[in-house]
């Protein structure tokens, strides 16, 4: 065989040698793009199928759905709550009162006062600027019963000031020691009597100033004399005033010249001294310093300190003292206008009884007694 016959022969085999690499190229073709597809289509098959899932669970995802709204009740609940501490807070003083609101308070009380206590006046006896200084001398650490008990024989014997500034010192302290600590009193009234007599002609002045340089006078008698004798306003800082304008949250001083001056400040001047009265008078007959009857009392609505005392109606009317509770008042000789009793005389100054050292009225266990009264 001739070389171009082998060629010839070799040819076919040839062609399908170099076909073989071509079918394998396509077959590797085919087989990468259905591998391609394939994985196109499975992520879309994921992806269907995640989503699927999610939608079967979604029923289960309502459930903090409706929790929603319980969780934003609890805000509502809590701003709630946070509104209502503040109005605590300052109930219980913890925010400084506006001078405004407590001028505003002030005046709500002296009139609901004015109305429960129309008849409030002086509760010492007297007929002149010289009786009522040495009664409001007489007064301390005692009732102003007892005083009044004790001042009638007191003036029958030393009726001006030169009088009792001439008196016999161990004589004047029998006559009113019923009212106690009678050694210091008398000293205070035989020197405020000689000043009267030696620097104001036996004249009580109507000056503060003045009032206040005369022995054993001080701003609080002086401003009882000055708006009670003399119509000139003034406060009366005594012990159940202070008490009650602290329970009112109208000032928390304790310093009567400090708690003077604050009260000014809310009130007109000309108020000044019934509000004293109305004030005093509340304070001895309901708003007591141990027991307040607040079951009882008239302006319970205005006091911030509603509830220190006894809140029960029954129980509370049998604290009340003098006209409230159906007892005599403080005055032999009260206003017209009073709705009380007068007050009876000291039993050892009644015509006949026994002499001021021995009777039942004297020594310091009466005095005790009406102080407790007090």
């Amino acid at each position: 065989m001739s070389e171009r016959e082998a060629e010839a022969a070799e040819a076919p085999a040839k062609a399908a040698a170099k076909k073989a690499p071509a079918k394998k190229a396509a077959t590797a073709k085919k087989t990468a793009t259905k591998k391609a597809a394939t994985a196109k289509k499975a992520p879309a098959k994921k992806t269907a199928t995640a989503k699927k899932a999610l939608a079967k669970k979604s029923p289960g995802k309502k459930a903090p759905a409706k929790k929603a709204p319980a969780a934003k009740k609890a805000p509502a609940a809590a701003t709630a709550t946070a509104k209502k501490a503040p109005a605590k807070k300052a109930a219980s003083g913890s925010r400084p009162e506006s001078q405004a609101s407590k001028a505003k308070r002030a005046a709500q009380l002296n009139e609901a006062l004015a109305e429960v206590y129309y008849y409030a006046h002086p509760e010492l006896d007297f007929e002149n600027p010289f009786e009522l200084l040495v009664a409001t001398v007489l007064s301390a650490q005692t009732t102003d019963l007892r005083v009044n008990q004790t001042t009638p024989a007191l003036f029958a014997a030393y009726p001006t000031p030169e009088d009792m500034a001439a008196a016999n010192p161990e004589e004047l302290e029998e006559l009113i020691r019923p009212t106690g600590f009678f050694r210091s009193k008398a000293k205070s009234l035989l020197g405020l009597s000689a000043a009267l007599r030696d620097d104001h002609g036996g004249k009580v002045p109507g000056s503060i100033d003045e009032l206040v340089k005369l022995p054993g006078v001080g701003r609080k008698t002086a401003f009882v004399v000055l708006g009670n004798a003399f119509g000139v306003p003034g406060l009366t800082v005594d012990t159940h005033f202070g008490r009650l304008v602290r329970r009112w949250k109208l000032t928390e001083q304790t310093d009567a010249v400090k708690v003077e001056q604050e009260i000014d400040d809310l009130l007109p001047e000309s108020e000044w001294t019934m509000f004293s009265h109305r004030t005093i008078f509340h304070g001895r007959r309901i708003c007591h310093s141990r027991k307040p009857a607040c079951g009882a009392c008239p302006i319970a609505e205005l006091c911030p300190s509603y509830g220190e005392g006894e809140t029960d109606p029954e129980k509370a009317k049998k604290l009340l003292k003098y006209e409230m509770g159906g007892q005599p008042g403080q005055r032999l000789k009260p206003p017209a206008n009073y709705p009380g009793t007068p007050a009876p005389p000291l039993p050892s100054r009644d015509p006949g009884a026994e002499s001021p050292t021995t009777g039942p009225g004297s020594g310091s266990g009466s005095d005790a007694a009406a102080g407790a009264a007090r």
